[in-house]
């Protein structure tokens, strides 16, 4: 129970940052090759770099830090309440300290708005080549479902609060998946006579 409590919410914290920073990675990617086919742009030079994996590598890499610290200076631990329900004691994990908590939600919350402010700039882009406009409705339904989440979350005890937690972690990653891949298995399963390199250069 101890190790369940010390690994909940850090471990899920890490996964995520390492999700929303391979979003990110891509928006950013997205962003600096479009910018560098103007004549004379000053963006050429990162091209050849692997931005998405530095992006990768830093954002998660902060996060991971954040959990750390958070372990060293005021870890979770077993609460029992005893006041939540009469004659009943609940077992359950107290996060320790909220600041930092909320500052390993905040700052996934973070990764997702820079996500949704870079594929929204770019999202006028050509169509055949730019996943901005996929990005952009994944990371605002992502965003929209966490906000909701946390008054929830925040309004329930015991197993309640795990099965928000629950129901807010699978509507984000089906939101991010599926407005990311579904396009893409529409037109690979369903219209392959698109997927051809002519179509797409004309489009």
């Amino acid at each position: 129970m101890d190790i369940t409590c010390l690994l909940r919410q850090t471990f899920f914290g890490v996964c995520f940052s390492i999700s929303l920073s391979s979003v990110l990675g891509k928006t950013v990617t997205v962003c600096i090759a479009f910018k560098a086919t103007k004549p004379g742009s000053s963006w050429v030079k990162w091209v050849s770099f692997k931005v998405s994996n530095y992006v990768v590598g830093i954002s998660s890499s902060i996060q991971a830090l954040l959990c750390v610290t958070w372990l060293l200076v005021s870890p979770p631990y077993v609460d029992y309440d005893h006041h939540a329900y009469s004659g009943k004691i609940i077992i359950q994990c107290n996060e320790g300290s909220d600041i930092w908590f909320y500052s390993m939600l905040g700052y996934l919350g973070f990764l997702a708005a820079v996500s949704l402010v870079l594929a929204f700039m770019v999202r006028t882009l050509p169509d055949s080549f730019n996943e901005a406009k996929y990005i952009t409705f994944s990371m605002l339904v992502f965003c929209s479902v966490w906000i909701s989440m946390i008054p929830a979350y925040l309004s329930t005890r015991g197993k309640y609060m795990v099965a928000v937690e629950i129901f807010a972690i699978l509507t984000s990653c089906a939101s991010v998946l599926g407005c990311i891949f579904l396009p893409k298995l529409y037109i690979i399963i369903l219209r392959p006579e698109l997927n051809t390199r002519k179509i797409i250069l004309q489009t």
